[in-house]
């Protein structure tokens, strides 16, 4: 068996897989009282920018703190799927989660697992990104790519073309492609940091830093030219989609941001 460690970011107490593969990390920690979980905010951490950065401070801390050949990061609410999950119940919807067998058996086959593309069949990633969030954090992320990664930047120019991307800021790697991964996207983020005015934003849009990092992961990824295996999303929690398809929907057409998540 691999020496591999899931961490499920969360910041309150959840519902966890059973499979000893996962590790619950308090993400937000700083300054909170304990859950009982690993918390982001001891060692090296970046916890107190959890308002911003969301589940990102979970794989920083895990990254810079942990010891193991493979880590990965899911959330409390969406995992990496075993089988599609029909139950109601959200109990019985967890059991659907990846085990650690079939996580190793996966990582037998290749050193990145992500999870299956979300499709945007009406527009492309940039335009999708411009309706329903604001767009001046991405653009400026990929003019910090163009000038310190320039290699990275034809990639992420593809973001006006591509309608699919592997979403939710979900992994499972090899720690070593992990440490590079997050090298790269941390130091572009941090730079980031330098150049928005954060004042301008109310507390939902100012978690941009977490949404542009999604977008990174595959330019990353395919500027690597890494390869990897795709599993299924499975989501704890039963997804409106009725809402979600309406509140963008309103935002393509009357311009109108998304004001929660969905």
């Amino acid at each position: 068996m691999k020496d591999i460690k899931v961490f499920v970011a969360t910041h309150k107490k959840y519902q966890m897989p059973l499979d000893s593969i996962y590790l619950p990390i308090q993400v937000g920690a700083h300054k909170k009282e304990s859950l009982g979980y690993v918390r982001d905010d001891l060692g090296y951490n970046i916890s107190s920018k959890n308002p911003f950065f969301c589940e990102l401070t979970g794989l920083y801390w895990a990254v810079n703190n942990f010891d193991a050949d493979y880590i990965g990061l899911v959330h409390y609410r969406r995992h990496f799927s075993e089988t599609k999950a029909h139950e109601k119940e959200s109990s019985k919807r967890l059991k659907h989660a990846l085990s650690g067998e079939r996580i190793n058996e996966l990582l037998k086959e290749t050193d990145i697992i992500l999870p299956k593309k979300r499709n945007y069949y009406i527009e492309n990633l940039y335009d999708h990104y411009k309706h329903t969030m604001y767009i001046e954090p991405l653009d400026e992320a990929g003019k910090i790519i163009e000038y310190y990664y320039p290699e990275f930047y034809p990639e992420f120019k593809r973001l006006k073309k591509r309608t699919s991307a592997h979403m939710f800021n979900m992994i499972i790697a090899k720690k070593s492609i992990l440490e590079d991964y997050c090298n790269w996207l941390f130091d572009i983020l941090f730079k980031l940091e330098e150049r928005i005015d954060m004042s301008v934003y109310d507390d939902f849009h100012a978690r941009f830093y977490g949404r542009v990092s999604e977008l990174l992961l595959d330019v990353y990824i395919n500027t690597k030219g890494l390869s990897y295996k795709e599993v299924p999303v499975l989501d704890v929690e039963k997804v409106d989609w009725f809402k979600k398809g309406f509140a963008f929907l309103s935002a393509k057409f009357t311009g109108r941001k998304y004001a929660k998540s969905f």
